[in-house]
């Protein structure tokens, strides 16, 4: 298996009067084709684990390595380069941009990407939809769909890149339960029918029970890290 993402020493002090220590000493790598859920109580860092794993933060102190590159040594365009291209992001609220169709919206990660003529671009963000059960909502708006389905199309604009990775925050976290159990089977299908890795932060045990492996935080620090056959015996 071979390392997509390389932690190693991973800080990150807010500052202030007293400062506040969101990630303290996280070191860890993320292999392809896992599904690794990200739990701990509330406040204990697991978001802001994910935005440092994500490019999302800088870290203040520890280096991070994406598909073996290290990431201190990167200016703010090149990060934002590599998140493009290697990193999807899926989010408890899905940010979908509200003037702008469905078919737009996933559109817009390849428009910064510019790799991909109009056409190209199109054509792609219809198939994605399509295989997400979307096909008949292209031109309808995020506020013409349930929360299941924009959730969906965040899903899809996540994969409009093809990225490697894709980290998701609370992704069911707004969700009723049916729209929840479908997009944790989406997120699941990513990776055992299109090789992606899947990261994400989840206060749902259900969902943290059926992935490859759990990461649980205390406080900012990993205070485990195992298979979920390990954590269930």
């Amino acid at each position: 298996m071979s390392t997509l993402i390389e932690a190693d020493h991973l800080t990150r002090i807010l500052p202030a009067i007293v400062p506040v220590t969101l990630v303290r000493d996280v070191s860890l790598t993320i292999g392809d084709r896992e599904f690794v859920a990200i739990t701990g109580p509330s406040g204990s860092g697991k978001s802001s684990l994910l935005y440092l794993l994500g490019l999302l933060d800088r870290p203040t102190s520890g280096t991070l390595r994406i598909s073996g590159q290290d990431t201190s040594q990167l200016d703010d365009d090149a990060l934002a380069r590599l998140r493009l291209e290697s990193l999807g992001f899926v989010f408890q609220f899905h940010f979908l941009l509200p003037e702008f169709s469905v078919l737009k919206n996933v559109e817009l990660p390849m428009r910064k990407a510019g790799r991909l003529s109009a056409s190209e671009m199109s054509e792609r963000a219809a198939g994605l939809l399509e295989e997400l059960g979307l096909a008949g909502h292209l031109d309808k708006h995020p506020d013409q769909l349930s929360g299941g389905q924009r959730q969906r199309v965040a899903v899809a604009r996540a994969l409009a890149n093809d990225p490697h990775v894709v980290l998701a925050d609370e992704p069911t976290g707004s969700l009723d339960s049916k729209s929840s159990e479908q997009v944790f089977k989406i997120l699941q299908d990513l990776v055992k029918k299109h090789g992606k890795t899947v990261l994400a932060v989840t206060h749902d045990m259900d969902i943290a029970a059926r992935v490859d492996r759990r990461i649980h935080l205390v406080d900012g620090k990993v205070v485990s890290d195992e298979s979920v056959a390990q954590v269930s015996v």
